[in-house]
């Protein structure tokens, strides 16, 4: 099992032989109810269980459908992620062997999500494209060529190395990082697009997995304002996805401790002229789908740089009560209309640009 990649034995006995697979390469990949997890009881959600397309909601592949089942949860808007066997960032093609297939396989996707699933939505579902993760000139070419189109978030990966490429603190990535910047298009680095989630121990139960993730998210911000890319790239904007929020105050406050208080040994000072916490207000966005804890620290963190999100189809969506749990939990923590208005929906329209479709 590489990346949650199920091996199929012929030799079951099966209902599970009967299964819709990706088929890529040498890769058989099939999707999982806890990829598609929106619609079925919670008790009975199996996260290994393969699923046939006729099983899952209409929404998850079919535009139409999705639009009526944001309609249901209030949601206005939504950035749509590759995921299953695209992966967070488009890892699937990096993955590949015939690296000239994955390059068509690349645009192909962005297509797509240009063509197929945005167009005709009335800017409701938002493009996010991948790049081909294996050459940064050719990953830059494809940003422009996609902002060309009015694409306006770029997927990307929460830690390459993880993924064997190097670091964000060469200068690998500067192709990439400019051809963003230039084009105002917004760096998106999802929850596991490293193809890894913090675990404890080979044993531990999924509960373990479920509770980290963030653990990811606070890695990529370090690594981030370390690597002084807003210093460098001043226009660049990231975007922390299912990050949850509650994590960023202390990592900001600890960062700013080490900028001063350890500024001759650390290797930070000499490339951030100004304390850490300074550029995530101005670079760095992130996002909640539950989160009561971070919303009462809002003031730690910015009202500017929040977003609300569902995570419509996975497990921990909120969906169908995505407004209710926002109204609930925006309450709870006693913030202002104006506030709520800018975390619940103005910082995504100004992120994104959605003010130039129709409100």
């Amino acid at each position: 099992m590489r990346d949650g990649e199920i091996t199929i034995d012929s030799s079951d006995d099966r209902d599970a032989a009967w299964m819709d697979v990706w088929h890529y390469e040498s890769v058989r990949h099939v999707i999982t109810q806890a990829s598609i997890a929106v619609g079925i009881p919670r008790d009975e959600i199996r996260a290994g269980q393969p699923v046939l397309y006729e099983e899952m909601r209409p929404g998850l592949t079919q535009q139409t459908s999705r639009l009526v089942d944001m309609d249901v949860a209030g949601i206005e808007a939504s950035l749509c992620f590759p995921n299953t066997f695209v992966r967070f960032c488009g890892q699937r093609f990096l993955w590949g062997r015939d690296k000239e297939l994955a390059a068509l396989c690349v645009e192909a996707y962005n297509d797509f999500v240009i063509e197929e699933w945005a167009d005709g939505s009335g800017g409701r579902l938002i493009p996010c494209a991948i790049t081909p993760l294996w050459d940064p000139m050719l990953a830059a070419a494809e940003v422009r060529r996609v902002a060309a189109r009015g694409v306006r978030a770029v997927a990307f990966s929460e830690l390459p190395p993880y993924l064997g490429l190097p670091s964000i603190y060469t200068d690998h990535w500067d192709p990439f990082f400019a051809a963003c910047e230039e084009s105002h298009v917004v760096i998106m680095v999802h929850v596991g697009s490293s193809s890894q989630l913090p675990s404890t121990s080979d044993d531990a139960p999924l509960a373990v997995i479920h509770a980290l993730p963030s653990n990811n998210s606070a890695a990529a911000l370090v690594d981030w304002l370390c690597a002084a890319l807003p210093v460098r790239f001043p226009g660049l904007r990231l975007c922390l996805a299912e990050s949850n929020i509650g994590w960023i105050p202390y990592f900001l406050e600890r960062l700013d401790t080490i900028w001063d208080h350890n500024r001759a040994y650390t290797g930070i000072r000499e490339h951030l002229p100004n304390p850490p916490s300074s550029y995530f207000a101005s670079n760095v966005y992130c996002t909640f789908f539950s989160d009561a804890f971070g919303l009462r620290s809002l003031d730690a963190i910015g009202v500017d740089n929040v977003m609300f999100e569902t995570d419509y189809p996975h497990g921990d969506s909120t969906w169908p009560h995505c407004l209710d749990v926002a109204r609930e939990q925006t309450a709870a923590a006693g913030l202002t209309q104006e506030v709520v208005e800018k975390v619940i929906r103005g910082n995504a329209r100004r992120l994104f640009g959605l003010d130039r479709f129709s409100s």
